[in-house]
């Protein structure tokens, strides 16, 4: 008889054997092969690192043609365990050429176990031991999804106040609909809708993070001058460059998300030849663009734009493959509730009957080693969300 043993029931499985408990992170290191792809390598060191890889026991990839070094640079992808890559690393320790030093520390840190968290202004901090959910709130009349929009301050005051009750980590604020088509909205009228928003907000629930969903530099000033704790920018700064600078004057964290155009017309903007590689990239570009002005991984979330100049197919893989985004060292965002891409795999259902579609998004993100959800429905997506994480864990603690 033959029993499998997933990864997370390695420990109990090496328990009921009685191996010794100091032999775990041994037997860790050799139990899942971890693929990696490196990126735009010089050709000479993918051929050494594929060589060396195949040295060590693990495997490597490189494009056809790369032993003559036809091409200056190429991507390779890495196969291996823990250990393979340990021991990789050693060996490109002592090759100071070809641009290895700099595979090595992207390698490295990839590897090495890091407590993500988020620093807000005032010092408080997001840890994610446990997955945070973001609630959706819109004063808009106009959302795509009716059920998000909440027009009367009283009711925004009591929803909010049940998503909190329900497990909500975060409160999102949004004053003008960017669903795919939208026509946006002038920057007085969106600050008119949500600084009274925020600020009824943070005077019932003083101790509530609060994230304003803008793109107008102006808008977050004003937000979080009211209250607000982190921006949520669509556009990755790029609708509004001066959008940097209030980063770094408030110190507020920023949600920097994946989209191309503007929601009116990013639709017409779904061409990539490697979707998943391409919003990556592109993330990490503008969080560098950060780190270079002095902001601290602690202030940045990443957010792959799932329905924003992407079609069905591609919003899909970028769900499947969210795990591309969790080893640049920030944490990561999956805001895919009642979209459109779940109405397409449910069968052309409307946004209304879309709640288990977000779900197994939503649990999709804890494999994917996310740290962060956004979501229409706060109860019953923690609920799900908290009863996976047990199942993980082996404990319902």
């Amino acid at each position: 008889m033959l029993l499998r043993v997933n990864r997370e029931g390695l420990e109990a499985a090496l328990a009921s054997i009685g191996a010794h408990a100091d032999s775990l992170p041994i037997f860790a290191h050799k139990a899942e092969i971890i693929p990696f792809k490196l990126l735009s390598v010089r050709t000479p060191a993918a051929n050494i690192i594929k060589q060396e890889m195949l040295a060590v026991g693990g495997d490597a990839v490189t494009p056809v043609g790369a032993v003559t070094c036809a091409a200056k640079y190429v991507d390779i992808l890495l196969l291996g365990t823990l250990k393979h890559y340990k021991v990789l690393l050693k060996k490109m320790a002592q090759m100071p050429y070809f641009g290895i030093p700099q595979a090595a520390i992207d390698l490295e840190m990839a590897l090495t176990p890091q407590k993500l968290r988020t620093t807000l202004a005032d010092g408080r901090v997001l840890t994610y031991e446990k997955m945070c959910v973001m609630g959706i709130l819109n004063v808009t009349p106009d959302s795509f999804y009716e059920g998000s929009r909440v027009p009367a301050m009283e009711e925004l005051v009591e929803r909010a106040g049940r998503m909190l009750a329900a497990g909500a980590g975060v409160l999102d604020i949004g004053g003008e609909s960017t669903r795919p088509g939208s026509d946006s909205v002038d920057g007085e009228e969106e600050r008119r809708r949500v600084v009274p928003a925020i600020a009824a907000l943070r005077k019932a629930y003083p101790d509530a993070v609060i994230s304003i969903d803008t793109y107008r530099a102006d808008t977050a000033e004003a937000a979080i001058a009211a209250g607000a704790d982190i921006i949520n920018d669509i556009s990755a700064m790029e609708a509004d460059p001066r959008m940097a600078d209030v980063v770094v004057a408030t110190k507020a964290p920023i949600i920097l998300m994946h989209m191309r155009g503007t929601p009116k017309n990013m639709q017409q903007n779904c061409e990539y030849k490697d979707v998943v590689q391409e919003v990556a990239v592109y993330l990490a570009q503008r969080a560098q663009l950060l780190r270079e002005r002095g902001v601290s991984a602690d202030k940045i979330i990443l957010d792959p734009g799932i329905g924003f100049a992407k079609n069905v197919e591609q919003n899909l893989l970028l769900m499947r493959d969210l795990k591309a985004l969790t080893s640049f060292g920030y944490p990561v965002l999956l805001a895919a509730s009642r979209k459109s891409t779940l109405g397409a795999v449910l069968g052309g259902v409307p946004a209304e009957q879309r709640l288990e579609g977000t779900i197994a998004t939503s649990l999709q993100a804890i494999y994917a080693g996310a740290q962060m959800v956004r979501v229409h429905d706060v109860e019953e997506n923690v609920r799900a969300i908290r009863t996976l994480e047990a199942i993980l864990r082996g404990s319902a603690e």
